[in-house]
């Protein structure tokens, strides 16, 4: 990279226009690729008998999309400075786009799978894309607000996409949560091609073909192994077994070619920056504390409170608006306060409302549901702009586009193995709780003969032993649910050392000391 690609390029726009016309349409990227991840969760249902498919094959929908995307993001910052930000912006909304609308035209499971991995191929640059280009467009006085406007689009794309896709499932169709898609790639598209001024490429690079076929290897395994290991049990399936031996061998021996070789397509110095690799270790905690809670949080409503896809989802949405409040607070307060005190703040405010959850039954208040979710959204709000900043408070210039990659790598890992533990733990926890509670149900407990006299009556039947069973069941799901609400607050505390072994950044009336603001930062603690 030369040193006319480190300066910041919204010197270059005539006007304000044409710079807002590039974030919208870098947003609506954004947003696209994250609704995605969640938004055909709740349309599997409906897919299943338009296809003819089973449950295990209809999954595949889910895991071609997130292992497609989790492959293509590491070399986005390679294939970003070879071709140019624009270029790849425009190839990825338009693939984007059209793979979109033929997931929706989908008449067979072969095909949607197909689709759905070309999907993910084209929207893996997305995210990183969208957030190098603002933090190329704003000097750093500045990042904390638009920071904030990145990050609702990375939030709330997940925390939206069961409500958006349920409610268009219910009232159109399931193909519509792919075809919504298409009008604002099409305009995201138009204005990226009329606005955005293109950066520096380098022609005379030269790609990591082994680098990148570990990488692969290692990354795909591993969300193959995360995404159906709880179907399969885990290490008792030989294809786990095998996934797992695969991924561990990829990246052994992608870390060994990462610090060996004379070029890698992710290069060697972000890792030399303290900040940005502890903030790695804060996002991939972030990631898995808000996608694995919001994955628990839909079928509990569900199936324990009784609720309609569309009424979970609007109990839920609220905490999209905490975590809207929260971006635009510490954008506009990121500069004047310690970044590290606004995420330890946010931390507590997750880890109080998973303290709250783990208390929770399916009779629970409306009242208090809302205001849990929405302080949840809040705090992670609190957390995500600070961490982009001090991420990239001291990471030159060069190295910006390949960081972005790595950081939505690492929080899309963190969602996948969160959701992954958490899923698994909710049901040997059901498992384990249901047999205990079973040997509980039995006419020598006086406790049971006084409080379900008609049940104990009624064992000798078919139906009064189905009815117990559903009770227990239900009894089991609830105090299971618990355990994984507790389990995520006790790891949410280990965030808290973590955030305190970064570097505050110090900003002056013209941005950094050095224009990467290295000497300042690091000597701020």
């Amino acid at each position: 990279m030369t040193a006319a690609a480190e300066t910041y390029t919204h010197e270059h726009y005539d006007s304000k226009f044409e710079l807002m016309v590039v974030v919208m349409c870098s947003m609506a990227g954004v947003l696209m690729q994250a609704l995605d991840t969640t938004i055909a969760n709740v349309a599997l249902p409906n897919m299943m008998g338009d296809m003819s498919a089973s449950r295990e094959q209809i999954t595949w929908v889910l895991t071609s999309y997130i292992v497609a995307a989790a492959v293509m993001t590491a070399p986005v910052g390679w294939v970003a400075a070879r071709f140019g930000k624009k270029n790849i912006l425009i190839v990825s909304m338009v693939g984007f786009t059209v793979t979109s609308m033929l997931c929706g035209a989908a008449q067979g499971l072969t095909e949607m799978v197909v689709f759905r991995l070309l999907q993910g191929v084209f929207g893996a640059a997305l995210a990183p894309l969208s957030q190098s280009v603002m933090l190329d467009l704003y000097p750093p006085e500045k990042r904390g607000q638009i920071m904030a406007i990145w990050g609702m689009g990375i939030m709330l794309g997940p925390i939206l996409g069961p409500t958006l896709g349920g409610y268009l499932t219910d009232t159109y169709s399931w193909r519509w949560v792919f075809y919504v898609n298409v009008p604002f790639g099409l305009a995201a598209t138009v204005g990226l091609w009329l606005f955005f001024k293109d950066t520096v490429r380098n022609a005379a690079l030269r790609f990591d073909f082994f680098g990148f076929a570990v990488m692969a290897l290692g990354v795909g395994a591993l969300q193959l192994m995360l995404d159906r290991g709880t179907t399969k049990d885990w290490f008792s399936s030989t294809e786990i077994v095998l996934e797992c031996t695969v991924a561990a061998l990829g990246f052994y021996l992608f870390a060994v070619h990462m610090f060996t070789a004379k070029s890698t397509f992710i290069q060697r110095g972000i890792f030399a920056d303290r900040n940005f690799v502890t903030a790695q270790l804060v996002m991939f905690m972030v990631g898995a504390m808000l996608l694995a809670s919001t994955a628990l949080m839909p079928p509990y409503l569900q199936t324990l409170g009784g609720h309609t896809v569309t009424e979970a989802g609007l109990l839920l949405g609220p905490r999209g608006l905490g975590t809207m409040v929260a971006m635009v607070l510490v954008g506009r307060v990121s500069n004047h306060i310690d970044p590290r005190l606004l995420m330890t703040v946010g931390t507590a405010a997750v880890a109080w409302s998973l303290w709250d959850m783990s208390g929770w039954t399916p009779s629970i208040d409306d009242s208090r549901l809302l205001f849990t979710t929405i302080v949840q959204g809040f705090g992670v709000g609190m957390v995500f702009v600070p961490l982009n900043l001090v991420a990239f408070a001291t990471l030159p210039g060069q190295y910006r586009t390949d960081g972005t990659a790595v950081m939505n790598l690492v929080r899309n890992v963190g969602s996948a193995i969160g959701i992954s533990v958490t899923t698994t733990l909710l049901s040997n926890s059901m498992q384990a709780i249901h047999s205990q509670l079973t040997a509980f149900a039995t006419p020598f407990n006086r406790a049971f003969a006084i409080n379900a006299p008609s049940m104990l009556y009624n064992l000798g039947l078919p139906s009064g032993r189905a009815m117990l069973d559903g009770a227990i069941q239900i009894r089991a799901a609830i105090e299971a649910y618990a355990n994984d609400f507790l389990f995520m607050f006790y790891v949410s505390l280990i965030t808290f050392p973590i955030i305190w072994l970064l570097r505050r950044p110090a900003y002056s009336s013209s941005g950094y000391a050095n224009g990467n603001g290295q000497k300042k930062a690091e000597g701020a603690e």
